[in-house]
């Protein structure tokens, strides 16, 4: 089994595959099935011993969510492409048709997977006192608080709705949910077809009485059946089932779009009424009436996949009880760095006497925000320029940059209309930013600005200062809560000029000409790392140490895979933490001798993008080169988007990254899965009793180098930490 240390074991030997064209095709995995393999590793985190019994349900949530979007988009792009006819083929030789028939066969198994776990999870809830019931687990005393809640908190929301020819059948949504009932009038036993749409308004659980110590909840749908006397009076139930719908959620904006606002608005709604490309419905379904369903929607059997147990598996998070913390993660608050804090909490000072790089979750992402907040009230800050791909609702930074401009500072925010799903939520914060007097710009129609950089101008004696910020993750704080992203700050004026002519290419189109250190895609940042990919393998044919680290979500573009493997058959040691897609294959001999590949899935999503080169004296060395990015390697970030590479050259920052950040997630074996040359992902087995090192673990213990007051690059903390 190889190990999933990857810092201190020993490359495996290469696996010798004679049926594998390495020229063809089949050298690269297939984007899609890589996708669900990292879904099936969500899934089997709930099954996991090691992670606590809420957290297991969560993380069952997360899959169907994963799911659910997944169709939506993915599943809903190969589905066009293939009833268009289009068989070209992907990168790895599969055509459309193809992909759709093994996503189907893969995902009805994920499905039925999640219904398993969510029995035995279930049951270990029953355990801890935490029951789900159904109908018949009712007792008197539930139906007579059941009936309350019924009239008091649901029955005013509810649309029962007859089908048959006087009633055009009503539109369900994406994500709709709804009960498909065969009713019989008592008076002459005449049948009845009728839907009732179950609102996302109102919890999937409800909770019921409980003594102390306990919690009992009942689904929704269960508590709907049980009153459908009272919403079709005169009829009596004869049969039911659950169905929830999933519809194409992918925008298309017209190329010309006039006003970019109201065409993702229209947008917006069209997706609402995608066609549906996936119909969920419980087992038991009457054939006749589930005909009807799928005439009325306009789906194929094949659309179709019964369900034996829960429909709509996103909504178990209501379950994860906050009321029971010894069934969660132990509680974690993330820190203030020691540097912010040795400047009484003055985030411009601190940046100003060095570098600073912070990793969040583990240092508060409300530094992110401080850094605006105090950008905004300091009199001698003249501009704010910031770049918005996803934030909240009730975005601080929003509020933050309203202030500027309304206090009569310069601020201009790049708002990115088309960040998928948040697109609503973007368009009400750019109207919000108009009325306070902000310039909002839009950026490209045809390329999506996903670089997250901030600057800020500030006024010291007779010349102006730029303070920068560079991203790795979105600017939205609760998302800063679970996923690990890495913010540098710098007063470098090279990287604030660099910076200053990003904005200026977003908001006028003008193509920055130089750049100090910055690579940016569309048009230099792919160059870049074929560039430095290939100069590895040269210190490599030059008998130097010759090694690349990198960490990203997903790697599938082509270009930059072969010049992996060509760097790898030059004798590069090339060591990858790759979270989802993978289409490289590792360890095959002749191919990728030097490349292994490793997944990290645990109590936070794994983010940031980080990529170190060797630079002839190995890793890790203090004279590596070292950059973080906004950029997974795929075609669509690397060619449709405006992303950042920035090159860290501050000492300290630079041995925050090798030798904390990527030595952590290298050594990590807890919670790690290793990649084979078929795709395919294990977890290597931890002996009973041994020390498993977890990076998020170490990350919680020790304070970030560049954030500590008085820590040099030479203090590293030693990779280790308590234990249960």
């Amino acid at each position: 089994m190889t190990q999933a240390d990857f810092l201190t074991s020993e490359f495996p030997p290469a696996t010798e595959m004679p049926d594998l064209d390495t020229e063809g095709s089949a050298r690269f995995f297939n984007r899609e099935l890589s996708w669900l393999s990292f879904n099936w590793r969500v899934v089997e985190e709930a099954e996991n011993p090691r992670v606590p019994l809420l957290e297991r349900l969560r993380f069952l949530s997360i899959s169907a969510t994963n799911l659910d979007e997944f169709y939506t988009v993915r599943v809903a792009g190969l589905r066009e492409l293939a009833q268009a006819g289009n068989t070209t083929p992907a990168a790895d030789g599969l055509t459309p048709a193809e992909q759709l028939a093994l996503i189907d066969e893969n995902a009805r198994r994920l499905m039925e997977t999640q219904q398993r776990v969510l029995v035995t999870l279930f049951k270990e809830m029953e355990a801890e006192n935490i029951s789900v019931l159904r109908r018949g687990d009712l007792t008197e005393k539930d139906k007579a608080y059941l009936e309350d809640v019924f009239l008091t908190q649901v029955f005013a929301v509810l649309s029962p709705l007859a089908i048959d020819p006087a009633h055009p059948f009503p539109f369900i949504p994406n994500t709709g949910y709804a009960l498909a009932l065969q009713l019989e009038r008592r008076a002459d036993k005449r049948p009845l077809q009728a839907l009732l749409p179950i609102p996302a308004q109102i919890d999937r659980f409800i909770a019921l009485p409980a003594e102390d110590g306990q919690s009992r909840f009942l689904p929704l749908e269960e508590l709907l059946v049980l009153n459908i006397s009272g919403l079709f009076p005169g009829y009596k139930l004869t049969a039911h089932f659950e169905f929830r719908v999933l519809r194409d959620s992918d925008l298309e904006v017209e190329e010309e779009a006039e006003d970019l606002v109201r065409e993702f608005e229209v947008a917006l709604k069209r997706r609402r009424r995608g066609e549906v490309v996936r119909l969920t419905h419980s087992s038991g379904a009457p054939e006749k009436l589930k005909a009807v369903i799928m005439e009325e929607l306009d789906v194929d059997q094949e659309e179709v996949i019964e369900i034996d147990g829960m429909i709509g598996s996103a909504d178990l998070k209501e379950l994860v009880l906050d009321s029971r913390p010894d069934l969660l993660w132990p509680m974690f608050t993330p820190r203030i760095p020691e540097r912010v804090t040795d400047h009484d909490g003055d985030m411009l000072a601190a940046i100003r006497s060095k570098d600073m790089l912070l990793h969040h979750p583990y240092e508060t992402f409300d530094m992110v925000v401080r850094f605006l907040q105090q950008a905004a009230r300091d009199p001698q800050v003249v501009a704010i320029k910031q770049t918005l791909y996803r934030t909240s609702r009730d975005s601080s930074i929003v509020e933050a940059l309203c202030e500027a401009a309304e206090d009569g500072k310069s601020v201009t925010a790049l708002v990115e209309l088309k960040a998928r799903f948040d697109e609503a939520a973007n368009i009400r914060q750019s109207r919000r930013l108009e009325r306070a007097g902000a310039h909002v710009v839009y950026g490209f129609l045809d390329l999506k600005t996903h670089a997250k950089i901030s600057t800020v101008v500030r006024r010291e004696g007779n010349q102006l200062v730029t303070y920068t910020h560079y991203g790795t993750g979105n600017y939205h704080p609760i998302t800063a809560r679970i996923y690990t992203d890495l913010s540098l700050f710098t007063c470098d004026q090279r990287l604030g000029r660099d910076a200053t002519k990003v904005f200026n290419y977003l908001s006028g189109y003008a193509q920055p000409e130089s750049l100090d250190n910055l690579a940016i895609s569309p048009t230099t940042l792919k160059p870049r790392l074929l560039e430095l990919i290939a100069a590895e393998a040269d210190h490599a044919r030059a008998g130097k140490p010759a090694a690349i680290w990198a960490k990203m979500n997903s790697l599938i573009d082509s270009e930059v895979i072969d010049a992996l493997y060509a760097a790898s058959q030059s004798g590069v040691k090339i060591s990858l933490v790759i979270r989802g897609i993978c289409g490289l294959r590792p360890g095959v001999k002749g191919l990728s001798d030097n490349i292994r590949v490793k997944s990290i899935v645990g109590r936070f999503l794994e983010h940031s993008r980080i990529v170190c080169f060797g630079n002839g004296f190995g890793l890790p060395h203090k004279k590596a080169r070292v950059f973080i990015s906004s950029a997974d390697w795929m075609g669509r970030n690397l060619n449709r988007r405006v992303e950042t590479l920035v090159e860290i050259e501050n000492a300290t920052v630079k041995a925050q990254i090798v030798s904390q950040i990527m030595a952590a997630n290298l050594a990590d074996v807890a919670q790690s899965w290793v990649m084979g040359p078929d795709g395919g992902f294990e977890r290597p087995p931890l002996p009973e009793g041994t020390f498993a090192f977890n990076c998020h673990r170490f990350f919680m213990e020790n304070p970030s180098l560049s954030g500590r007051g008085s820590a040099g690059a030479s203090d590293v903390p030693k990779l280790t930490h308590t234990e249960d």
